[in-house]
């Protein structure tokens, strides 16, 4: 049986590891587009990296992407590669639309030009939502509250865009926020169980927070990525939103995390003003029937037992 290829933006990434190691099972083979680095940025797949071809570039160099989609001709396009963090893309929105927002069409732009028979999926963000009243499903109106939700936005209209004026098979999965062991340190439910075990540790005094009032509809990274590929799966492509249907507050995630490790978090946590966002966004819950009614898909992984898994990993790494 021949082999479909893949190629992930992002490989490294949470999502693009979890991602790699699915199709990987799958008999894909499989291609990952990743950042050159000083430092090590392996880590996620450092079990699999031997078993996957790696490709040295960004969303920046259009010539690359161009290159990279000609030789590989891959059949499933993932771009899970973005500047993710809300909170930095304040501080530097000119990087994030460039990464976040212009990548996206150059990959389409490569796709359009020189692999028109390859299937996309691109990585839309429910921070496109804003404050729209929740739930939000793919019907809500959009109206993002920061560059990075603007950024998100800009590419899920470019997909549209390109899906409809060239009939190019492009898919948007609007993922509400997934986690797992291997977010980065600068998300807040790593920073939440990071910092209330080493405060238990005695290797911090506080463990500095924003907004604990914040509502997010958090499900497991493992589970999302069995929703991209069925996306590309399908007869026809369509954007679907992504998420549990459950939404929790970072206080719930405190005392889910404190109350597991077994401290109390008002001992710890200090409110820092300098970590609010400039606009907040409160509320974002999923209204994902359609893609439980259309993919099949639906999450296996609870909201608390996701905590459970990221302090457990912790634990184990120290």
């Amino acid at each position: 049986m021949i082999k479909k290829t893949s190629l992930i933006t992002g490989i490294s990434g949470q999502d693009g590891s979890y991602l790699a190691e699915f199709l990987l099972s799958k008999n894909y083979e499989v291609h990952g587009l990743i950042r050159r680095s000083a430092t090590d940025n392996l880590k996620n797949i450092e079990g699999i990296k031997d078993k996957v071809y790696l490709h040295y570039g960004d969303l920046e160099n259009e010539h690359h992407l161009c290159s990279l989609v000609y030789k590989l001709q891959p059949a499933e396009i993932y771009n899970l590669a973005s500047q993710s963090d809300v909170r930095v893309s304040f501080d530097a929105p000119e990087y994030t639309g460039n990464i976040t927002g212009l990548g996206v069409t150059r990959i389409l732009e490569a796709v359009r030009n020189f692999s028109s028979k390859s299937k996309v999926y691109q990585a839309s963000s429910s921070e496109m939502f804003g404050n729209a009243p929740a739930p939000q499903n793919e019907n809500t109106p959009m109206a993002p509250r920061s560059p990075y939700g603007a950024a998100k936005l800009y590419g899920y209209n470019m997909c549209k865009v390109y899906r409809e004026a060239y009939g190019l098979f492009i898919c948007n999965g609007i993922g509400f926020n997934h986690e797992s062991p291997r977010r980065g340190e600068n998300f807040v439910t790593k920073k939440v169980v990071k910092g209330l075990l080493d405060a238990k540790r005695g290797r911090i005094k506080k463990l500095h927070l924003g907004n604990l009032e914040a509502k997010r509809d958090w499900g497991f990274a493992g589970d999302y990525v069995r929703a991209m590929h069925l996306m590309l799966q399908q007869d026809k492509p369509d954007d679907y939103v992504i998420g549990t249907g459950e939404a929790h507050s970072v206080k719930d995630l405190l005392q889910i995390a404190s109350k597991y490790i077994g401290i109390s978090w008002k001992d710890y946590v200090e409110i820092d003003k300098s970590l609010f966002r400039p606009t907040e966004v409160n509320h974002l819950l999923a209204d994902s029937r359609k893609a439980r009614e259309r993919l099949g898909w639906k999450p296996e992984v609870s909201f608390k037992d996701l905590v459970k898994m990221m302090v457990d990993y912790e634990l184990n790494e120290k």
